[in-house]
């Protein structure tokens, strides 16, 4: 890229930071009621006036229904279910994440870029590796990770369903049982979520507490969040997007 064209990029990118929205993420295993909690907050933040949009994880129209069919067929490697769900998270900050940032809207995203991460790393993955995979990455500006312990998470599994098959992490532990291989896999996407959260300082709730106060400890912490800047942290996937759509509306 031209240098004069970086340089009008990052002065646009400077002027918009003070008025674009926030990216928060909520991160946790399954059984963490962290998508309990993001239900209430989005409802909080709307009734205070914000225009809020969720992200899901693999939720992208495009890539959705290619891993659907791909699960169904137990046919994912881990290289392979790591470079879709990157492909599905890539779509979904392009179209949903960066255009409602760029017009001042909150983006909860429940489960980022760190489910990735955590689920990859458990499966073996090396983690430069999935990084890159994942590259050019958008950071949040907040991330609350909901802890719970392998055991709480699986009993909360098995009192409402069966976990699937990858889900359960059998395509790793190669155990005939679900919830057992759901137990130790978790075990495993624990202790990576755990790293994570201290080399990217997440806030930790303790998701073993009740509802009502793992909510009040979100509002307290999303008072106090500041705006990561975009040019210290996310400058390389911004000045992408930006010269994508230089003539499209979404720069209006």
């Amino acid at each position: 890229m031209h240098q004069r064209e970086l340089r009008r990029w990052r002065e646009l990118l400077r002027q918009r930071n003070a008025t674009r929205g926030l990216l928060v993420a909520f991160e946790g295993p399954d059984g963490s009621g962290k998508t309990t909690q993001r239900k209430l907050f989005k409802s909080w933040l709307k009734q205070q006036g914000r225009h809020v949009v969720v992200t899901k994880w693999n939720s992208s129209a495009l890539i959705k229904p290619i891993v659907k069919v791909r699960k169904q067929a137990r046919a994912l490697s881990p290289e392979e279910f790591c470079l879709l769900h990157a492909a599905d998270f890539r779509h979904r900050v392009e179209t949903e994440v960066l255009p409602t940032l760029w017009h001042g809207g909150t983006v909860i995203a429940d489960r980022y870029l760190f489910t990735g991460l955590a689920r990859d790393a458990a499966r073996g993955l090396d983690f430069d590796w999935i990084l890159h995979a994942y590259a050019p990455i958008l950071w949040p500006d907040l991330v609350f990770y909901f802890a719970v312990s392998p055991h709480t998470s699986a009993m909360r599994i098995a009192a409402t369903r069966e976990p699937s098959y990858y889900e359960a992490g059998q395509d790793i532990t190669g155990m005939d049982n679900p919830l057992d291989s759901y137990t130790q896999f978790t075990s495993r996407v624990i202790r990576e979520y755990e790293s994570l959260a201290l080399v990217f300082q997440f806030v930790t709730i303790d998701a073993e507490r009740t509802i009502d106060e793992q909510h009040q400890q979100v509002r307290q912490h999303f008072a106090q969040a500041q705006r990561r800047s975009w040019l210290d942290f996310n400058i390389e996937p911004l000045v992408e997007w930006l010269s994508q759509h230089a003539q499209g509306s979404q720069l209006g």
